[in-house]
């Protein structure tokens, strides 16, 4: 059966919020051929040959979006596989992702490129590659932009590997410029970080670990904030996590610099002091701050600041956490509990809006990435859409993780805030049993 000739989905009786529309009612949406046909008052829409979901209870919403996850393919199976990490988004009720270039090789041309995106990969939500910026990501000769972002790249980044040298950060806005699409830089001195694991602060001076400064954050902020305005090139701040380099994106925002960033789960929930006595599961770069620095993130969300919620979802191997925190790799999982903490931390704790929260997960980061036609449910776009029900309270375990690897702080952690069906290109890809729940 072909897509085209597969049955029509009407989702009835759901609460549909989208921020890209305006749209925060009671409504029925009519999915058909991987599209959003019609979204219409109750018992408006007529589709006798059509499935029908019951989303009674339920808020029906746009396909979240990730703009920053690592699926490990090609190279590093062991710890991640497309086909396991798109499952685990689907779980959590993503319906696209971007995956950073840092695989093995780099993803730093159109051939590999075009690989991750085949179909032979197995992936069950949409696929969008970001690029490597230079070539092995080593920061010395720019790929080939125009390539690349033909064979399907919607944004260029070294990722963990910063673009240090001026020259070479100022030539990949100008030739990102050319092509409509943002930059995206890991903040991150490595100068000023080398054999550092943590945050600097009381909680590193305790383990005896050595610390990462703020500075080595909001310096390299500054710098790119400079060229992009000097290049008028976008350029997007990956996983920020400090009041000084946030403070530093307010005022180039004002300024008219055309700077966005995101901030990770996380980093607006946990703070250094978690990581307790070397527990690797909460080792990741940046590295978790102090509390002021956390409720800054809090507050970048809250007043508009900060653009999107990413995950950084960062599969590891349970053999590599298991090792000495300083010689243990950074980073965590968090595709199937970014939506549930941040329907906790923000919706519930803080009392943000969900349509906010919608717009920070979906709408949001479709437009940083130029996803066109996602994030919103209005006809004709694709019909990508999370189900969910912000009141469901439920527990995390991580030996029930889609994901290869079980690298996650949040084990065992209760939530208030489930996926209750996940539906890419009109197909339900993950759905929950809510007569067994």
């Amino acid at each position: 059966m072909t897509n085209q000739q597969k049955r029509p989905l009407l989702i009835r009786g759901g609460h549909v919020i989208d921020p890209a529309t305006n749209t925060d009612g009671k409504m029925d949406v009519l999915l058909r051929d991987g599209r959003i046909a019609e979204v219409a008052p109750p018992g408006k829409t007529v589709a006798k040959d059509a499935e029908v979901f019951d989303a009674k209870g339920l808020i029906v919403s746009p396909g979240l979006i990730d703009i920053h996850v690592h699926l490990r393919q090609p190279g590093q199976e062991y710890k991640e596989t497309i086909a396991t990490g798109t499952a685990a988004a689907a779980a959590g009720g993503f319906t696209s992702v971007c995956c950073m270039p840092n695989t093995v090789p780099v993803n730093d041309n159109p051939e590999i490129n075009a690989w991750i995106q085949a179909p032979e990969r197995g992936a069950i939500v949409n696929v969008f590659p970001i690029a490597a910026a230079t070539v092995g990501s080593m920061g010395v000769l720019l790929t080939d932009f125009t390539a690349l972002r033909n064979s399907g790249a919607v944004a260029f980044t070294d990722d963990g590997k910063p673009i240090l040298h001026d020259d070479i950060m100022r030539a990949s806005l100008q030739a990102a410029a050319k092509l409509g699409v943002p930059v995206i830089q890991h903040a991150e001195d490595t100068r000023l970080t080398g054999g550092c694991s943590m945050n600097l602060g009381p909680t590193s001076f305790r383990l005896g670990l050595r610390g990462m400064s703020i500075e080595a954050e909001s310096g390299i902020v500054e710098r790119d904030i400079h060229l992009a305005r000097e290049t008028g090139g976008h350029l997007h701040i990956a996983h920020l996590s400090t009041r000084k380099a946030l403070d530093a994106v307010r005022r180039a925002k004002q300024d008219g610099v055309h700077v966005t960033c995101e901030v990770t789960p996380h980093h607006f929930t946990l703070i250094d002091e978690y990581v307790g006595d070397y527990d690797t599961n909460f080792k990741m770069n940046p590295p978790l701050r102090g509390t002021a620095d956390r409720d800054a993130m809090l507050e970048g969300l809250l007043d508009g600041s900060i653009d999107a919620i990413a995950t950084d979802h960062a599969p590891h191997a349970l053999h590599e956490k298991q090792q000495e925190f300083d010689r243990a790799p950074m980073g965590i999982t968090g595709l199937e509990t970014a939506f549930a903490i941040t329907l906790q931390v923000l919706h519930h704790h803080r009392e943000v809006s969900v349509k906010r929260v919608i717009e920070l997960m979906s709408s949001n980061p479709a437009k940083l990435v130029g996803l066109e036609d996602r994030g919103t449910l209005s006809p004709g776009a694709h019909a990508d859409l999370t189900i969910f029900d912000p009141h469901e309270k439920w527990k995390f375990e991580t030996q029930d993780s889609h994901s290869k690897s079980k690298n996650t702080p949040f084990d065992g952690w209760q939530f208030t805030g489930e996926v209750a069906a996940t539906i890419v290109c009109g197909k339900i890809v993950c759905r929950r049993n809510r007569a067994n729940r």
